[in-house]
């Protein structure tokens, strides 16, 4: 019963993408099928170009209109679902609009578009560039997309392939004017005959058949609007003892609003009826629910937001969707449910008439169990026995995940709802403390199940999240950390004069704060961006600026790392003299903290100066100096680099002989070590970055 609820309308919250080749469950459809031999004629039809004479230059726009409850979104669904066999390269969906109306940042969708089609794009870049990346991605594909709840035709435009083999399916309120070749199919009421249809999937057959006069009757009630018939037939279902014309009764009698539009009219009656009809317990919850991110719930925020039991809350949450206030999302979301966009403003009327205290309440409650549950996700990641598993043993059955696998999958389900969450905490502002441990909980999570490489655009988005609230509380600690988050995901995607800014801005914070650790990292951040753009002289500036801070704190570790850094821009910058005696002050370093990896290629790059100098008698010392460490350390591909090094300097000194006995004793450990599965070399270069970055 429930599966046929579909009809009403899914606009509005939030975003989704599916991955090409997946295949969402179909449910039962009625009528409109006149419209979709229209939509079908349309995608033939010659457009403005090919009447021109010239070829088509991007995908061919479907455009459905009509308001939201008037199942035009159903009717997408349903042409998308028939013409899908014929895109090779699968179905991709976007929702284009907030559950509060506002658009969604195109910079956003395209990067959803992105993913669902296993394209990478990079953190932090803006509109343009994503819009650009997504029309080479489909540039060779024949693939279907599905634009849901478009606010206006810059945000269409903006997603459009560049490529006709495509067909663009999009849902609105109206015409999308600047798009040209759209022709608007307009979705108004249904017909009487699916109409009643649809109220039989509800009440059963019986009472239709016995009365059809009142069926047909309170299908106009309804104005055919798909919406208020799932709640009128929700209503029916709830009350099997109750006549179809009894509802009509109850329906007349319900006084209509003279402020809200017309059209709107019919279906806030038949909320209002099926509303009042709700227990108490179930009509809190379900006006609660309007506080879901992005209109998605599970019996966890459910539960959170009443302050009930999760059992009691999944119970109630089938009830709602069996009443038709809900769509039970696809298989593979796991238990989750959609609030349809049409019944949010309602629900937020109910809302508003509870007091605002309790409301806040019921939100933080919603986000601290998200906190949790994030806690727990990361947690279950850690190594048996550590801290993290202690304390993730003593909480509730609920709030655990069998294993890192099933934590993993609640969070790529729960991935739109979990940063929306985030967004809500902090546009909020006055649940700073909670969105500042919310994002932390999402970063920490991301991290641990997806890598920092794969999650930084999703990372990006949550540390300017951060920066937000340390701007709006005055935290200059925390406007420091997320500026130093920032920037380093900048200088990872070639923005280093960006990177360079809010290093800069970093310093200052990390200054204000009297932040040692800050202040440090934020002075080698602006010396790495400057060797970066090539500017031996400032980044050499820098990093001494950075290696005074760690030899006045005995940071020691630090002040090895420093010295090879420094070391590395005098190299580039030719006075070898200098760079020499930094590679030095490192591998002395690296020798008093017991390193002997780092002692060893600590001696490897200073014996690369002496190269470079000229000085090859010395660099060979240095280099044999440097096989000693690795051998000690059992470093096999360092000790390998070394040889090869070594075979390079005997072949410059003379010597091919030893220099191919060299070679010889490097292969034969590459050998080996590649047999037993051993760390890639790239892992024994030295790295310019810090360990604590």
């Amino acid at each position: 019963m429930t599966d046929q609820a579909v009809d009403i309308d899914g606009d509005g919250p939030g975003r989704e993408a599916v991955r090409p080749g997946a295949q969402p469950g179909r449910r039962a459809f009625h009528g409109r099928a006149r419209e979709l031999k229209e939509l079908r004629a349309d995608i033939a039809r010659a457009g403005l170009d090919t009447l021109a004479g010239r070829p088509s230059p991007r995908a061919r726009v479907l455009l459905i209109a009509g308001r939201p409850g008037s199942g035009r979104t159903a009717l997408a669904e349903e042409l998308v679902g028939d013409l899908a066999r014929g895109y090779r390269d699968g179905v991709l969906r976007a929702r284009l609009t907030e559950p509060g109306g506002e658009p969604v940042p195109v910079e956003r969708t395209a990067r959803d578009l992105l993913t669902a089609v296993g394209v990478a794009a990079p953190a932090g870049a803006g509109a343009e560039e994503l819009s650009e990346r997504l029309r080479g991605a489909f540039a060779d594909r024949r693939a279907l997309m599905l634009l849901d709840d478009a606010a206006d035709a810059e945000q269409v435009d903006a997603l459009l392939p560049d490529n006709p083999a495509c067909l663009v399916v999009a849902v609105a309120k109206g015409p999308l004017t600047g798009i040209p070749d759209v022709r608007p199919c307009t979705v108004g009421g249904l017909d009487a005959k699916s109409a009643i249809g649809l109220l039989e999937g509800y009440a059963g057959s019986v009472r239709i058949t016995v009365d059809p006069q009142a069926a047909e009757t309170l299908t106009e009630l309804c104005g055919g609007q798909p919406a208020a018939l799932v709640l009128a037939g929700g209503w029916l279902a709830a009350h099997p003892m109750s006549s179809v014309a009894d509802l009509d009764k109850r329906l007349r009698a319900l006084p209509d609003d003279p402020e809200r539009p017309a059209a709107d009219r019919a279906l806030a009656r038949a909320f209002a009826l099926a509303y009042e009809a709700l227990p108490g317990p179930a009509a809190r919850t379900l006006r609660l629910l309007s506080l879901a991110p992005v209109g998605l719930a599970d019996g966890h925020t459910a539960s959170a937001l009443a302050g009930c039991s999760v059992s009691a809350a999944e119970s109630v949450l089938e009830r709602l969707a069996a009443a038709g206030f809900l769509h039970r999302e696809r298989p593979e979301s796991d238990g989750q449910y959609r609030v349809p966009g049409c019944l949010l403003p309602l629900l937020r009327e109910e809302l508003e008439r509870d007091r605002p205290a309790e409301t806040q309440l019921a939100q933080a409650r919603m986000l601290e169990r998200t906190v949790r549950l994030l806690q727990s996700c990361h947690a279950v990641t850690e190594p048996e026995g550590s801290p993290a598993r202690r304390r993730l043993a003593g909480l509730p059955r609920a709030l655990r995940f069998d294993g890192p696998e099933a934590a993993g999958r609640w969070l790529a389900t729960r991935q739109p709802a979990l940063l929306a969450a985030a967004r809500i905490a902090v546009a909020d502002g006055d649940l700073d403390t909670l969105a500042r441990r919310l994002v932390a909980a999402v970063v920490r999570a991301l991290a641990a199940h997806r890598g920092a490489e794969a999650a930084a655009p999703e990372l990006y988005g949550l540390h300017q999240l951060v920066l937000g609230v340390a701007e709006r509380r005055g935290l200059p600690r925390e406007r420091a950390a997320a500026l130093l988050n920032l920037g380093d995901l900048d200088a990872r995607t070639g923005r280093t004069r960006e990177a360079l800014a809010r290093y800069r801005a970093a310093l200052d914070a990390g200054r204000q704060a009297n932040d040692p650790y800050a202040v440090g990292r934020a002075m080698e951040s602006v010396g790495g961006a400057h060797q970066e753009l090539g500017d031996w002289a400032r980044a050499a500036d820098w990093y001494g600026r950075a290696l005074a801070q760690r030899l006045a704190r005995d940071e020691r570790a630090d002040q090895a790392r420093l010295y090879g850094r420094l070391g590395a821009v005098h190299t580039y910058e030719g006075r070898y003299g200098e760079a020499l005696r930094n590679w030095r002050a490192a591998a002395a370093g690296y020798r008093r903290l017991g390193d002997v990896s780092g002692h060893a290629r600590a001696l490897s790059e200073a014996a690369r100066v002496q190269e470079y100098a000229g000085r090859p008698e010395e660099s060979l010392r240095t280099c044999e100096e440097a096989v000693e460490c690795a051998r000690t350390a059992r470093d096999v591909r360092l000790l390998a680099a070394l040889q090869l090094r070594l075979a390079d300097t005997l072949d410059r000194l003379g010597d091919p002989a030893a220099a191919r006995l060299h070679r010889a004793a490097a292969d034969r450990l590459l050998e080996t070590e590649d047999r037993q599965g051993g760390t890639p070399a790239s892992a024994y270069e030295i790295r310019s970055a810090s360990a604590k970055d």
